[in-house]
């Protein structure tokens, strides 16, 4: 008794020695790696010999009669017409017959034992993969229909399953056994074709309609049902307008939010799933595995959540699981690491079971760095820190690699996140989503004002390229939260408060956003985090700067290096010490630099700030205000009193080492590339930073002099306007007489001392002020 597999052997060997065989080399072993591209062969239709095979939509073959590597066909029937089918090998069918199931026959006006011409097919797998795929599903036996509920996501799974890699014609019918329900008929009414090189660019394209194509894992699958048909759909996958393929490369991302991250966004979609577009055949040819992680970082409020939402929503994928970082952390033992695995669970039963098939699994992590620390980073004995790293590392890309998951982290602090999570095969795509330019701000501004324009409550004095001007360093959603407060500003004209408050009954008429209503809140409600300090900076500058001869000359060399730190041919980075005795006026002139700089990020640090503080936190303050400038295009740092901020104290001497390294590093490190950072330090001990060998990272020294001449003390008196003319007259004269050594900071407190002497004769006020230079050893009478 011959088994069925040496019955198939026999037939082969029967029908090589009669010539059946269609091979053009007929001594090549069966199975071995002959390519046929071109040839016909005669074939016989035959009956599908299973119920299973026939739900497959395959058209089945002997195992000898084609090639591994072809894997679709084209059938040209008797009318000249030409069927392309997907096949699939099964020793229970005899060599040179081709089994189809009914649908397949009628579909082809085929008839058993018919004689056809077949012959190999590839398909152009660029221009043919299939990016949404519509289908109109009935009963296929109408005497079995009634009012039954298909769930149409549940369906598109399925269906997914069963036939990825197959090819569609439009109008082909065929079957489809969705879970145990009843058997449904299934016809193509359009195929739209995915575009990998449209979306590897980001140029934007309309949908391309083609006549066949190759389903692929991230194709869209959307059910309608026929016109008389009496089943009912349910799910998102019913209509056209509920899907949006991962294939189309025409974003609109006024629609979609975001706005002034263009670039960004065309960057994640051509590293993070250029790859997902084609079979997976191919990306085994090119020995690559897609990108399984994608980290967003940059400051709060840039958009990076919103980027990832809007991600996981455009894709053709699993509904995507967001899941702060904190919320996995748990307070028993091994719970941390269990909630991890149940995140990936989902996708890896999948993968086990449809392989290279799986659809994509998103899993997005809202401030990652709270469970990515680095390894050893956290205190304490348990080591659940530890714990969890290791088991997202093994879960991403361990022993048991997946390939159907994309994980997307976001923080604020990407250098608190362990090495290990961002090397390549982890989070390898780092995308920084930064401050907006002035052209993202106006696409900001566009997408938050759209409802406005469209309602007509928008004044037309509102110019928004003139408001992106003025809100240099504003991040996305400060950005939204101007509009916001223009809006209440708005609101507010139609509001009257009296004993109790009135709105105006027509508001929803008259109410309109002006220019002047979002100046007000520029001006009043709405400061920059990656702003100026002008507060700060107006404190060193409140009695302003007070132009005497020495003053002169140092501000004219301070406008110099000005126009260099702003030039595009100098160096990123410029750092200048403003250096001279107690009391000179060395911080007044650096804060005045710094706020003639007219850089859209200024900051301020002060040792005032820091009292208290160890040294290491000392040193990741300072360390923070660098790096938030190195996210500004252009940024001024203004470090007043440098030798206070590294904890100089004569008595030892004495010092900060660890603040002092921490100094010496940012002022000599350049910003990234295409960044242009200004560094304004004062210093009143110049002598100390040489010796602590902190003067050479500067790139030059300025000298805040001391008042050495009566003319220069005349004209702080005549500017400081607390003085009558004959009253600065005779201090000139006393002074003229004497030698005079002081700081302008020094005399302008003492001016103000004799403004008490109001009600007094100008004598006596001249008198009583050249005795308080004497008292303090500033000036000094010639015997």
């Amino acid at each position: 008794m011959k088994s069925d597999g040496q019955r198939s052997l026999d037939s082969f060997f029967l029908a090589t020695k009669s010539g059946a065989i269609p091979w053009k080399d007929q001594r090549k072993r069966p199975n071995s790696e002959l390519r046929v591209d071109k040839g016909t062969w005669e074939m016989k239709v035959v009956k599908c010999p299973g119920e299973e095979l026939s739900y497959t939509n395959c058209v089945i073959v002997n195992p000898f009669d084609f090639p591994e590597d072809v894997k679709y066909v084209h059938v040209t029937s008797e009318y000249g017409k030409k069927y392309l089918y997907n096949i699939r090998s099964d020793s229970s069918i005899q060599p040179s017959c081709m089994g189809f199931n009914a649908i397949q026959r009628k579909e082809a006006m085929l008839s058993l034992n018919q004689e056809i011409q077949v012959e190999p097919y590839h398909p152009n797998l660029q221009n043919n993969l299939i990016g949404t795929l519509v289908v109109e599903v009935d009963y296929i036996q109408k005497k079995l229909m009634g009012p039954d509920k298909y769930n149409t996501d549940e369906m598109a799974v399925v269906y997914m399953e069963q036939f990825t890699t197959h090819i569609f014609t439009k109008n082909q019918p065929t079957v489809f056994k969705f879970q145990n329900k009843k058997v449904l008929s299934v016809v193509v009414k359009e195929i739209e074709a995915a575009d990998p090189r449209a979306m590897a660019s980001g140029k934007a394209h309309g949908p391309r309609l083609i006549s066949f194509g190759v389903l692929q894992p991230n194709s869209s699958v959307i059910f309608e049902k026929s016109g008389d048909s009496t089943l009912i759909l349910t799910g998102k996958a019913k209509t056209r307008s509920s899907h949006t393929s991962l294939f189309s490369a025409d974003w609109d991302f006024q629609k979609m939010g975001i706005g002034g991250l263009d670039e960004q966004f065309v960057q994640i979609l051509r590293r993070a799933f250029t790859s997902r577009v084609f079979p997976h055949d191919v990306i085994e040819q090119l020995g690559i595995s897609h990108v399984k992680g994608l980290l967003l970082y940059g400051p709060p409020g840039t958009g990076k959540t919103l980027m990832a939402r809007q991600i996981g929503k455009m894709l053709n994928a699993r509904e995507p699981k967001i899941v702060n970082g904190p919320e996995i952390l748990d307070k028993y033992v091994g719970e941390s690491e269990a909630n991890v695995r149940r995140l990936f669970a989902e996708a890896e039963e999948e993968e086990k079971r449809m392989g290279p098939n799986s659809g994509l699994h998103i899993i997005i992590f809202d401030e990652i760095d709270a469970i990515c620390k680095q390894r050893g980073s956290v205190a304490g004995s348990t080591g659940v820190n530890d714990t969890v790293v290791n088991q997202l590392l093994s879960k991403i890309d361990g022993v048991e690699q997946l390939n159907n998951i994309l994980v997307i982290g976001m923080t604020n602090r990407k250098d608190m996140i362990d090495e290990a999570l961002l090397r390549p095969g982890r989070l390898e795509i780092q995308v920084e989503i930064g401050l907006p330019d002035e052209q993202g701000r106006v696409d900001i501004l566009k997408i938050k004002t759209a409802k406005m324009r469209e309602n007509d409550k928008l004044h037309p004095d509102v110019d928004l390229p003139e408001l992106a001007t003025y809100t240099k360093n504003f991040s996305g959603a400060e950005l939204e939260g101007l509009v916001k407060a223009a809006s209440s500003s708005a609101l507010k004209r139609f509001m009257h408060l009296g004993k109790k408050i009135e709105v105006d009954p027509d508001a929803i008429d008259k109410v309109k956003v002006t220019r002047e209503d979002f100046f007000f809140s520029l001006e009043n409600d709405l400061k920059p985090s990656f702003g100026t300090s002008d507060e700060m900076l107006s404190k060193f500058i409140e009695r302003g700067i007070i132009t005497w001869g020495g003053t002169k000359e140092l501000l004219e060399k301070g406008d110099m290096f000005l126009k260099q730190a702003r030039s595009p041919d100098t160096s990123q980075l410029l750092c200048l010490l403003l250096e001279g005795a107690p009391a000179a006026g060395t911080s007044a002139l650096a804060a005045h630099l710094a706020k003639n700089s007219d850089f859209p990020f200024i900051k301020v640090v002060n040792s005032f700030d820091m009292v208290g503080f160890m040294e290491s936190s000392k040193c990741l303050r300072i360390k923070k205000i660098f790096d938030d400038a190195y996210r500004s295009e252009m940024s001024c740092i203004f470090m007043n009193d440098l030798e206070h901020l590294i904890g100089y104290s004569p008595i030892g001497p004495r010092y900060q080492s660890l603040v002092l390294d921490a100094m010496y590093s940012l002022l000599s490190t350049s910003p990234p590339q295409g960044r242009k950072l200004l560094i304004i330090c004062s210093s009143k001990r110049r002598t100390v930073l040489e010796e602590l060998g902190l003067l050479s990272a500067f790139t030059a020294v300025i000298r805040v002099p001391y008042i050495a001449h009566a003319q220069d003390i005349k004209l702080v008196l005549e500017e400081s306007s607390n003085l009558s003319p004959a009253e600065i007259e005779g201090i000139t004269n006393h002074i003229s007489r004497g030698r005079v050594f002081v700081g302008v900071k020094k005399l302008l407190g003492l001016i103000d001392s004799i403004r008490v002497l109001k009600d007094a004769n100008p004598q006596k006020r001249v008198a009583a002020f050249v005795n308080l230079l004497e008292d303090e050893g500033i000036f000094t009478p010639m015997l």
